[in-house]
């Protein structure tokens, strides 16, 4: 290869990291503007007159946790067309619906102005969300992975999760910039409405980048070769065997990145600002350590990436909330820990894209990769909110957090330790897990 076509390569790598990663930045900007602002959208949405705060907050991660059971819908419904059409149609597809649904969020009339067909609404625009999550990230993983040069797969792939920091830390920048600069009553009429709103620029130059996009190399070499597509069974095996693999993830990541602001205030008894200055500490620590982690998964393999972190999980989500917990310990500290927790989640999100890429031939890529990652969250992230409130809600324990990570990660380490121990990416593998 001349150096022309070294550089053009390169310049076209670039180009779909960029235009495959900001789709999951506005999908996770809003998820996490939505638990932010969980508290607001719970009294303005789910409180009738008489019902409860804690009731109403219940209903909300409820509605949070129907949108993640959409996703498996949407990943098999995009990843599909994905597999059949192309990536770049499918990723511009799910942006423009994505953005549509995020946008009229921030229109919504409330319960006061609606009634109950508000709750409703908000519900149904959570559900086309969720379908648009569902094909964003089988799409733009499978662009970014086929894309990235040889034995870069998990660098090139570890740019999807950062991007997952970004949109968080970008949602609780605005979210922290409205208690700012708006008054309680402000913020609760009106000025929550804003971050959802913002969501229409930032989609329509997502939607920019995307039509600017080619086609993967991988997918336009599998259409001319038309290869046999993998036994069915096969397929629903790798699938079942990643969600597995990133259960601790999901669980972890959901837990410490976007549950924690309301915990801390429903729970804990912090104040709103207090509770998302500590989401910007727990999202830089994960930001910080994705990348790195993805690049080390190239040189020692995944399975020792993500096994050490979920295994730091299991130990230190217990006494990390004891921390957060006891009043005698500085607020330095607990920042410090905080950003170790996050930090500790980007070890597994870091190689989780590449390693789930890899699983899938191309031919089944975008649905298998998708459905994986999709089935995970809908169970470990959807209902973290959920299942974690009404625990509390039941039991009084506030470490249940800690044991909800922990546990999920425990179950995730024996589905890691089937990966190979260490082997640069892009080497050949047996049965469904192989580089297409």
């Amino acid at each position: 290869m001349t150096f022309i076509q070294q550089q053009r390569e390169t310049r076209r790598g670039r180009r779909a990291l960029v235009a495959g990663s900001v789709g999951n930045l506005i999908e996770w900007y809003e998820f996490g503007v939505y638990g932010y602002f969980a508290t607001i959208i719970a009294a303005r949405f789910f409180t009738p007159e008489g019902g409860s705060e804690a009731e109403a907050l219940v209903k909300t991660y409820a509605s949070f946790a129907l949108a993640f059971f959409f996703r498996p819908v949407g990943a098999a419904l995009f990843g599909r067309l994905g597999d059949r059409i192309g990536r770049r149609p499918v990723l511009v597809l799910v942006i423009t619906l994505m953005t549509v649904a995020t946008t009229l969020i921030g229109a919504l009339p409330t319960y006061a102005q609606a009634g109950a067909l508000a709750p409703w609404l908000l519900t149904f625009l959570r559900v086309l969300q969720g379908l648009s999550a569902g094909g964003e990230f089988g799409g733009a993983v499978s662009v970014m992975t086929e894309f990235a040069p040889p034995g870069r797969r998990g660098l090139y792939g570890s740019w999807q999760s950062f991007t997952v920091a970004l949109g968080l830390l970008a949602g609780a920048g605005a979210a922290a910039l409205l208690a700012t600069v708006l008054t309680a009553e402000q913020l609760g009429a009106w000025g929550w409405r804003l971050p959802f709103l913002l969501t229409l620029p930032l989609g329509l130059g997502a939607l920019w980048l995307r039509l600017r996009l080619e086609e993967t190399p991988a997918f336009v070499a599998e259409r001319s070769e038309r290869t046999p597509p993998p036994r069915e069974r096969e397929v629903v095996q790798a699938v079942v065997l990643g969600a597995g693999r990133i259960m601790g993830w999901a669980a972890a990541g959901y837990t410490f990145l976007v549950v924690l602001p309301s915990y801390l205030q429903s729970s804990l008894g912090a104040t709103f600002q207090q509770a998302l200055v500590a989401t910007v500490l727990a999202n830089l620590g994960f930001a910080v350590t994705i990348v790195p982690a993805g690049l080390l998964s190239d040189r020692l393999g995944r399975r020792t990436v993500m096994v050490s972190g979920a295994v730091l999980v299991v130990v230190l989500a217990v006494p990390l909330l004891n921390l957060l917990q006891e009043p005698g310990v500085s607020n330095t500290v607990k920042g410090v820990a905080v950003c170790g927790a996050g930090a500790v989640v980007g070890l597994l999100a870091g190689p989780g894209p590449a390693m789930l890429s890899e699983m899938f031939p191309t031919r089944v890529r975008c649905t298998g990769l998708g459905l994986a990652y999709a089935l995970s969250n809908a169970v470990f992230s959807g209902c973290a909110g959920l299942i974690i409130t009404e625990t509390i809600e039941r039991t009084g324990s506030v470490d249940v957090p800690a044991y909800y990570a922990a546990a999920a990660c425990a179950l995730s380490v024996p589905a890691l330790l089937t990966l190979p121990s260490a082997r640069r990416a892009g080497a050949p593998k047996a049965g469904m897990e192989r580089a297409g």
